[in-house]
């Protein structure tokens, strides 16, 4: 069959290639992104801000990535997906380079902001991208392959931005992490095939303006962006702050100690990964709903005092977060009948809104009402996108009695088909 018309499809050597691609994008995309996470009790110390403001780094990267994201995708149905993905993913590791040049705090949030609001480029049109390429039985399994090198990124940078910290500074980790971006940027600029699907459109401000009304006066789509913007909110706010409970007392971690946890990352790349068959086994409703109710559980587990219950929770709560951020960006991807790069971007808009606002909010939490308090505010950002899913999952779960009301969305069934 050809590709161009009913889209590539898992197993073979195209699909390899696309998701090899893309796994590689979403690695260098959250390695950039998220290197400062593990920096901000760094911050506190050099600069002599309060968490809350130490915090900025990553929330005025993250407000700038979803402030540009809806632009980014509506460029990018004028430019093409990949020209836009390349460009973002080349001036964000060059930002990478400079941004250890920066000594003032001031200096280094302006060009986190920069680099944000490049950053946008690539996510915005990656969900796009692969949901007019892949084939829909197949979309679950690409996105979820791409989330996974969001993981793996996010784990690295992390890790690898705290152990080079210790051994020499900060400085040295972000722009070593720069170099390696821009590496993995060439290779995706090289391995990922053009768009065969893609269907350039001249760029008319009316029709970006009725696009984006459409969106948002679909409630199922409103019901996937409520979850996007308060599941990454309880997620980021976590990551966060779990940095200053380990390094403080009883337990007095070194920054390489703390950064090893982020380990669980990779529960995180598996639960992604896997989720096309865990969702094809028992159904994308029921997956979307269970994972909510086990972050909400691992969140519990992290009040724990002992270090192994902590791991414990945080790794539930990843594995969590990862399948239900994978089903509810492919949901996005099939239910838009229309602009599916600007569905997308709204999507991934309040994704990073919620973790900006929230990952500050917690600092908030933090230094009133210490661990206990960050907990609490995660549980209910957990409790309403889990209140915003049973009643999208009511709405439009039953996709095999109403198909006229999702268009092109994609068949996931309730039983293994073999």
């Amino acid at each position: 069959m050809n590709a161009a018309t009913t889209g590539v499809r898992q197993g073979s050597r195209e699909f390899r290639t696309i998701t090899l691609a893309f796994f590689v994008a979403g690695f260098a995309t959250f390695i950039t992104l998220y290197d400062v996470q593990p920096l901000l009790p760094v911050f506190c110390a050099e600069y002599g801000v309060p968490a809350a403001l130490a915090s900025l780094p990553l929330s005025v990267a993250t407000s700038a990535l979803a402030a540009t994201m809806l632009l980014a995708g509506t460029v990018s149905e004028t430019w093409g997906r990949k020209p836009v993905m390349v460009l973002s993913l080349c001036v964000t590791s060059l930002l990478a380079l400079v941004t250890p040049l920066s000594h003032t705090f001031g200096a280094l949030l302006a060009l986190r902001l920069i680099q944000g609001g490049v950053l946008a480029g690539l996510p915005a049109v990656a969900m796009a991208y692969l949901s007019e390429e892949m084939d829909a039985a197949s979309l679950a399994a690409a996105m979820g392959l791409y989330i996974a090198g969001n993981a793996v990124g996010g784990m690295t940078g992390r890790i690898f931005t705290a152990a080079i910290t210790d051994l020499f500074s900060w400085r040295v980790a972000i722009g070593t992490i720069g170099v390696i971006c821009l590496g993995m940027s060439l290779v995706f600029a090289r391995s990922l095939p053009p768009s065969a699907n893609f269907r350039r459109r001249p760029f008319q401000a009316s029709y970006l303006l009725t696009s984006l009304l459409k969106h948002l006066r679909d409630p199922g789509l409103l019901s996937l962006y409520g979850i996007a913007f308060l599941l990454t909110g309880s997620f980021v706010t976590l990551y966060n702050y779990i940095t200053f409970r380990l390094l403080g007392a009883p337990y007095n971690f070194s920054h390489t100690v703390v950064s090893s946890l982020f380990l669980v990352y990779l529960i995180g790349s598996w639960s992604s990964a896997s989720i096309g068959r865990v969702t094809r086994r028992f159904g994308r409703e029921n997956v979307l709903l269970a994972a909510m109710a086990v972050m909400g559980g691992g969140a519990a587990i992290t009040l724990a005092h002992q270090v192994s219950a902590i791991v414990c929770g945080m790794a539930l709560f990843t594995a969590g977060f990862f399948a239900a951020h994978a089903i509810a960006s492919s949901w996005v991807g099939t239910r838009a009948q229309t602009a599916k790069a600007q569905a997308s971007s709204l999507y991934l808009f309040s994704y990073y809104l919620g973790s900006s606002i929230s990952g500050t909010l917690g600092g908030i939490f933090w230094t009133t009402f210490g661990w206990d308090g960050v907990v609490s505010m995660i549980v209910f950002l957990v409790a309403g996108a889990l209140v915003v899913a049973v009643r999208l999952v009511r709405l439009f779960g039953d996709t095999a009695a109403a198909p006229e009301e999702f268009g092109e969305l994609e068949e996931i069934p309730a039983q293994p088909s073999n």
